[in-house]
C-alpha cells in the first residue's frame, strides 16, 4: 500500500488504530484451545470484530516464532485471511529485524518478496543500529515500507537511545541520518505513546513522516498528547493497542469486547480528524 493509499484509508475510516495480534495461547478463551489451530480461529474473530474501526494490524512475529511451524502456518493463514477481505488493510510485521546486507537482503525477501501478493506484509519493523547497509536491502521493494526503531517505550530504551551524542539524544541521530535513506513514501519510525512529550522534537527531524505509536491503552500512553504533538495534516500516525484490545476479556465475548475497545478508541480518534 503506497502512502496516498494508507491516507485515504484513514479518511474514509476516520480511524489511524493498528490492532497489534500479539496472540498468546495462555492468554485466549480457554474453548479456543479445542480448535484446531487456535491461534488463527482467535486472530479471526478478532480481525472479524475489530476491521470496522481499524486501518491496520500488526502480528508480533515472536508470538508465532515462539510455536514453530505451527506459529508460522497460524501466522501465514492470519496475513492471507487480511488479504482476503474486501477492503484494503495494512499489515505490519512487527519482527525488528537488522543485520548485515545480505543477510537483511533475505529477510526483505520474506516479508516483501512472496510471489503470492496474499503473502506479503506491507511494512516491516527494522532496528537501525548496524547502519544504513542493514536497512537499505528493505527498502527496494515497492510498496513495502521500512518501519524503523527510534524511541521506543521499554524501561531500558533510555541506556542507550536517550545518550548525549555531541549535543543531540541518540535517538534524534537516529532520525537525522537515517531519514536520508529511504523517504517519507516508504519509511516510518516508532515511537512509543509513553514517550509523547518527545514527538515535538521528532517532527521537526521528521515533520511528513507516517509514525507508529504503540503504547496506548495496556501501557498508558496517552491518545491526546500523541494527537497534539504528533498528527500532521495528513494524519501521520498508527497509533497501535495490542493488549488492550484483543485481551479485553478471556470470555466466549471476547470478540465482542474486542470491538467494543476498538469502537472506542476510532472514536475518540475521529474526533480529533
Amino acid at each position: 500500500m503506497d502512502k496516498q493509499s494508507l491516507i485515504a484509508l484513514i479518511r474514509q475510516k476516520k480511524s489511524f488504530l493498528c490492532v497489534g495480534l500479539d496472540t498468546d495461547l495462555a492468554k485466549v478463551p480457554q474453548h479456543l484451545l479445542q480448535e484446531e489451530d487456535p491461534i488463527f480461529s482467535f486472530n479471526k474473530a478478532i480481525i472479524d470484530a475489530t476491521l470496522p474501526y481499524a486501518v491496520a494490524y500488526k502480528p508480533n512475529l515472536a508470538f508465532y516464532e515462539s510455536y514453530g511451524w505451527q506459529g508460522l502456518r497460524s501466522l501465514d493463514k492470519t496475513l492471507a485471511y487480511l488479504r482476503s477481505k474486501p477492503e484494503p488493510v495494512f499489515v505490519i510485521a512487527d519482527a525488528k529485524r537488522g543485520d548485515i546486507g545480505n543477510t537483511s537482503a533475505r529477510y526483505a525477501e520474506a516479508f516483501f518478496g512472496a510471489p503470492e501478493p496474499e503473502r506479503r506484509f506491507d511494512a516491516v519493523t527494522v532496528a537501525p543500529y548496524m547502519g544504513e547497509d542493514s536497512v537499505k536491502p528493505f527498502l527496494g521493494y515497492e510498496n513495502g515500507w521500512v518501519i524503523v526503531l527510534a524511541l521506543t517505550s521499554n524501561k531500558g530504551s533510555d541506556d542507550f537511545q536517550m545518550l548525549n551524542c555531541g549535543g543531540s539524544r541518540l535517538f534524534e541521530k537516529v532520525l537525522e541520518t537515517s531519514k536520508v535513506w529511504g523517504s517519507d513514501e516508504n519509511m516510518m519510525y516508532v515511537v512509543g505513546a509513553t514517550k509523547a512529550e518527545m514527538l515535538a522534537d521528532i517532527r521537526r527531524i521528521v515533520p511528513d513522516h507516517f509514525l507508529l505509536i504503540p503504547g496506548v491503552g495496556a501501557q498508558g500512553g496517552s491518545l491526546e498528547a500523541v494527537v497534539r504533538y504528533g498528527m500532521t495534516r495528513d494524519c501521520g500516525l498508527l497509533v497501535n493497542s495490542s493488549r488492550g484490545i484483543i485481551y479485553a476479556s478471556k470470555e466466549a465475548d471476547f470478540a465482542v469486547r474486542a470491538g467494543e475497545e476498538a469502537e472506542k478508541l476510532q472514536r475518540q480518534m475521529a474526533a480529533f480528524m
